[in-house]
């Protein structure tokens, strides 16, 4: 068995065995049966300085304390040993339903007690009000928990009181706490993005010399940004992160530069579903966003925002209370993109689309213009380098001249040319291939050829 894994689990059950502990003498102080403490907190968590587990280094290294440790362990139990929770769903006689001090929620699959804040506050509480006022602090978005990213708390529906939010632990610490290394994060609800990744090169995105030159300095500022920050101490005077927008038609490598930039660095890139962020209702396209930002922080991450103008794009003049929102939200989104220290790039087909406040606060715009033909004819060359051959007499220079294409559009056209050679029992491409391909890429622009 893998020692961090063996180690995580000898102290999370001397942890479980203390929690179960806490738990059942709060529920019996809770129903006035006789206990043997004076309180809880006379029942003292485990001496952990022994165990070299993640969870030990963890509580000391931000020397938790009770209520910390017990928020903690019971964001955990749900993932560990979720029948500890069960006691929870006790009902009460006289309503003929759970008791709504403890808090917790049934999930859709999960057929566990699901615990909220409410449940920790009840735990660690009671019904001492002044305590439970006193709690609320571990709950702050300031708190390292939240800070940090170790624990979160789901906003409530509206009007209701926020530690009926599921309290949960993040992925990340899930995976740290349990098998002792970190996995990447799954598409979800409270992280809609994925990860985007490509087996091309450098070599495969054919630029002009001054957009690598710009590409180049964002991926300097990568490479050396704690030397820039600290050694040549200008950390008093810069900004963390880096914040660029790659704007152009479409299909001229914006995405695949952003990919690029992650495999050179050792960068996740993480592209951002605006489908999943953006929201008609007040106030939502914030708190969708504050997810991504929240869950994203500390961790080093890409951030790539496609069609970035929907969410930074120009607002309107403020003519009613919807505009005023929308303008509060591009001033939330500033204030985000400012202070996360990872690196954030937009990409959008227009530059205008883009709200000057915003722009004004970007290190790099960096404009990707349709392939000239001399960048077309090396894109065209690549791409019919592998073991898909023209006939001999297709002339690439020619097709370069003649056809403005993105490199995008010549992708599709190789895509269109694989499937017709096949179809036909071709070997090679042929120059009629090619072009009834470019027509149909074309097309789809309202362009003919």
């Amino acid at each position: 068995m893998d020692s961090k894994l063996e180690l995580n689990a000898q102290t999370l059950e001397l942890e479980l065995e203390w929690f179960s502990a806490v738990l059942n003498t709060r529920l019996k102080m809770h129903f006035n049966q006789p206990i043997d403490v004076g309180s809880i907190y006379d029942i003292q968590p485990p001496d952990l300085t022994s165990f070299g587990s993640v969870y030990s280094e963890l509580v000391r290294h931000y020397n938790f304390n009770f209520e910390e440790r017990i928020i903690l362990i019971l964001a955990l139990v749900p993932h560990i040993r979720p029948d500890l929770l069960d006691v929870l769903f006790t009902k009460n006689k006289e309503l003929e339903r759970g008791f709504a001090e403890f808090g917790g929620l049934k999930g859709h699959n999960h057929g566990g007690f699901l615990p909220t804040g409410e449940t920790a506050v009840f735990i660690l509480s009671g019904h001492d009000l002044s305590l439970r006022f006193k709690m609320l602090e571990y709950f702050n978005p300031t708190h390292l928990f939240f800070k940090h990213s170790i624990l979160g708390l789901d906003d409530s529906r509206e009007n209701e009181p926020f530690l009926s939010g599921s309290l949960y632990v993040t992925s990340d610490y899930i995976s740290l706490l349990t098998v002792g290394s970190t996995t990447k994060p799954n598409y979800s609800a409270r992280f809609p993005a994925r990860l985007i990744t490509t087996d091309l090169t450098w070599d495969d995105l054919i630029l002009e010399d001054q957009l690598r030159e710009e590409i180049g300095d964002l991926q300097t500022w990568i490479n050396r940004q704690s030397y820039i920050m600290n050694d040549l101490g200008l950390s008093d005077k810069l900004k963390p992160g880096y914040r660029a927008l790659f704007y152009g038609p479409p299909g001229t490598g914006k995405t695949l530069t952003a990919c690029l930039l992650g495999k050179a660095t050792g960068l996740d890139v993480y592209k951002i579903d605006l489908s999943q962020i953006v929201s008609k209702w007040v106030g939502e396209t914030e708190k969708n966003l504050a997810k991504i930002f929240d869950f994203a922080e500390n961790k080093n991450w890409i951030l790539f925002f496609d069609e970035a103008d929907a969410l930074f794009g120009k607002r309107g003049e403020t003519k009613s209370s919807q505009d005023r929102y929308a303008n509060q939200e591009v001033a939330y989104l500033l204030q985000r993109t400012e202070t996360y220290n990872g690196v954030v790039i937009m990409a959008s087909n227009l530059r205008n689309n883009m709200d000057d406040a915003f722009s004004r606060r970007l290190q790099s715009v960096i404009y990707f213009p349709m392939p000239k033909p001399k960048e077309r004819l090396k894109i065209w060359q690549n791409v019919f380098s592998g073991n898909l051959k023209t006939d001999e007499n297709v002339d690439l220079s020619e097709i370069a001249k003649k056809y403005e294409i993105s490199g995008g559009g010549i992708i599709n056209v190789l895509k269109y040319c694989a499937i017709k050679t096949l179809q036909k029992e071709k070997e090679k491409v042929t120059q009629t291939d090619i072009e009834n391909g470019i027509k149909r890429e074309l097309s789809k622009e309202g362009r003919t050829a």
